[in-house]
This record gives C-alpha cells, structure tokens and sequence, in this order.
C-alpha cells in the first residue's frame, strides 16, 4: 500500500519534471510517426473542425485549396489525428483529475479575454501559413528534417520577442485588486475530494485505454493514434509543456529550463525519426517559402499575446482556465480564416517554392548531422542568453544600488 502511495504523489500528483518529460514527448513523436506514418500535429486537425462547423452551416468547401492539400474527409473519430487529438484530451483530464488540478477559474478582465481571442487566431492563422504550430514545425517538423520548420522556428523566436515587448505595454497590465477571501475549506474536505476526483480521473483513463486497445483490432492505426494521444496528453498536463513559457521566460524572465528541454525532447525525436527514415518512410516536408517565415512571426507573437501555444491551451483549457477556452476557440478561427485566404496567398508564397527534405538536400548523414548541429547552436544561444539576461540584471542591481548610496 506504501508504495502505490508513493508512487501516486511523485508520478501521478505531483508535476513531472519538464527536461525528461519533454525528452520522452520526442521519443513517443518518433515511433508515433513510425507506427501511423504522420506526425503530432494538432492545428491542422483544428482546421478541419473549423470547415465542419462551416460544412454544418452550409459553406460548399468542394473548391477551398487548403481542404485539398490537408483533407477534410471524415470525422475525428476516423481520422487519425482527430482520435490522437481527442485522447490528448482525455490524458489531459485524466492528469488535472489525478492531481485535483481542475477548478474553474475566470479570466480576471475583459483585456485578457481580447488577448486570448486576437492573440488565438493571430497564432493559428501564422500556424496554418506555415503549414505547422509549436508541434507540426518546431517539434516534429525539425526531428523531420524540413527546411521550413527551422525557417519556422526562427521566425517564432523573433515574433514571440515582440509579442513579450507589446503584452508589458501598459494596456495589457491589470491592476491587483484585494479581495476579502471567504474562509479555507476543511482539510478533510479537499482530501475527499482529491480522492473522488483521482478515481474519476483513473476510471476515464482506464476506460480510454480500454477503447483504444479495441481500436487496435478494428482500425490499428486510429487506436495507436488514441493511445499515443493519451500519452502525450498525460506528459503536457503533468510536465506543464508549453512552448509560449519557454519562449516568455527566456526574454522577460531569463529562465531557460523550458527552451532547453524542447531542444533535447527534438534532439532525441530526430533520431527516432531518422531511424524509420531510413527503414523506408517518407518524412513529412514542406514549402521553405516566404510562408514559413511570416507564419513563425505571427504564431510566435500570437502565443505571447494570448498566453498560451497550441499545447499550453489544451492542458490548461480542461484544468478549467476559461481564458483558454478563447485561446482555442481563436486557434480555430484563425486557422479557418487561413483556409479562407490560402487560394490567394499559396502561389506567391508558399507552393511554388521547393519542399527541402536536409536529407535529400546533404546526404542522410549530412542531413543528421546538420540538425544536430543546429539543435547544438541552438543550445549554445539558449544558455548564452541565460548568462547575458542575468549578467545585465545584476549590473542593473549594481548601479541601482550605487545610485541610492550616493543619494
């Protein structure tokens, strides 16, 4: 009994420690994309349920190009990255009810609901431009050896240091309010509930499980699909995995705990991926066009401004933070309003330039070693920036300090 009490508080309640968690996120995105022969992407599938709501409302998409390129047929219980989708969610649930992490919490001003909303469709739309968000471009689109997710990943950083400039702007501040707090719940109370809520969370995730082992028999791919789902769910929620944070901490707060572990979580994705490269299957490469960089730019400033990326509002959203309930609901619309536009956009920017697969462009070799080499440059400025950020804030200390003395 002691040990499964051990075990429930330091892997089931408490947060996961996000360098081995995210590292375990690529090693799963490797043998997902070996095992359904796609990648983890999320935004794409969010597309799609915007062309549904505009199917149900009459909209003809026969003629949309974008529908063309990703595919609208279906739903997300037969496609593949609908069910992977629906078991994050599940995983998610499953986690926040582990941890009695789920409280419904309103957004605490009418600015924060403007920011998730504009700063939602801002990200999803630059995250369907470049054909990929923090996941389909960043994570797995670099381990896939695709030119445009470095083009991507580039433009983010620089989007995401706007986006951190213009969210300290006087608008976005929020004067503190004190508030009379009502008296503390019974200790015996919250262990209650703590306890109801683990057996609920347990009991969703059992009966997923269970679901998608039966998937398996019937459709193989689509109940992998729900079970890597389920754990990449599971690691976000726990790990507190949200590309926004690595990106907002490493210019406001200097803190690079986050950015370095999606750097080794895509190290160790990149091997995976090279392995069943190598065994036949096909990477998934796209345009390394105008598109990608205008699209990291805007995804990367849309994040910051809405707080929160395409993995961040999933996990945060079912803990019960309605100001992500509006940064996903903006993902879809900005990634609907893309598949709008994308007839006249595409050609200019995006689909006549050359789908550059580093493999093919330097050799299998040279390709690996080229992303490693960049994963490591990568590094290198993430813990440069580290030692800078506090070396200036120290010398800040320093001379505020002199200037009191000599007042």
């Amino acid at each position: 009994m002691t040990n499964w009490q051990d075990f429930k508080q330091a892997y089931l309640v408490r947060f996961w420690s996000p360098v081995p968690a995210v590292i375990a996120a690529g090693i799963l995105s490797a043998y997902y994309f070996g095992l359904t022969g796609t990648f983890w992407a999320v935004t794409g599938e969010f597309t799609r349920w915007g062309g549904h709501i505009l199917q149900f409302a009459g909209v003809d998409l026969s003629h949309w190009g974008y529908f063309q390129v990703i595919g609208l047929e279906g739903t997300p219980l037969t496609r593949v990255d609908g069910v992977m989708i629906i078991g994050m969610f599940v995983g998610c649930m499953a986690a926040a009810l582990w941890a009695n992490n789920v409280k419904l919490r309103l957004p605490n001003h009418r600015i924060r609901v403007f920011q998730a909303i504009v700063g939602g469709i801002i990200a999803g739309f630059g995250a369907r431009l470049a054909m990929g968000c923090n996941l389909a471009a960043f994570f797995t689109g670099i381990p896939q050896f695709s030119l445009h997710a470095w083009f991507f990943a580039i433009a983010t950083a620089i989007g995401s240091l706007a986006g951190a400039k213009v969210s300290l702007l006087p608008l976005f501040r929020i004067p503190v309010k004190l508030q009379k707090v009502t008296a503390a719940q019974p200790l015996s109370a919250r262990e209650a509930q703590a306890k109801r809520r683990f057996r609920i969370g347990m009991a969703l995730f059992l009966a997923f499980v269970v679901w998608a082992v039966a998937k398996i028999f019937d459709a193989p791919k689509l109940g992998f699909a729900a079970l890597f789902g389920l754990a990449f769910g599971l690691i976000i929620e726990r790990a507190q995995v949200c590309f926004t944070s690595a990106f907002r901490d490493l210019w406001i707060t200097g803190r690079t705990q986050m950015a370095k572990a999606i750097i080794f979580g895509m190290a160790a994705g990149t091997i995976g991926v090279y392995s069943y490269v190598q065994l036949g299957l096909d990477p998934k490469v796209f345009w390394a066009g105008p598109n990608a960089v205008i699209g990291g730019l805007l995804f990367g400033f849309g994040i910051v401004l809405a707080g929160g990326c395409e993995t961040g509002w999933m996990y945060r959203a079912v803990e019960g933070q309605v100001h992500y309930w509006w940064v996903g609901l903006g993902n879809v619309i900005g990634s609907t309003l893309l598949a709008l536009v994308w007839d006249d956009l595409a050609p200019a920017i995006a689909i006549n330039y050359d789908k550059v697969n580093l493999l093919q462009a330097l050799g299998p070799q040279g390709g690996l070693v080229v992303t490693y080499g960049m994963l490591g440059v990568s590094l290198a400025l993430v813990i440069w920036w580290e030692k800078h950020f506090f070396a200036q804030k120290s010398r800040r200390t320093q001379q505020a300090a002199q200037a009191t003395s000599a007042n």
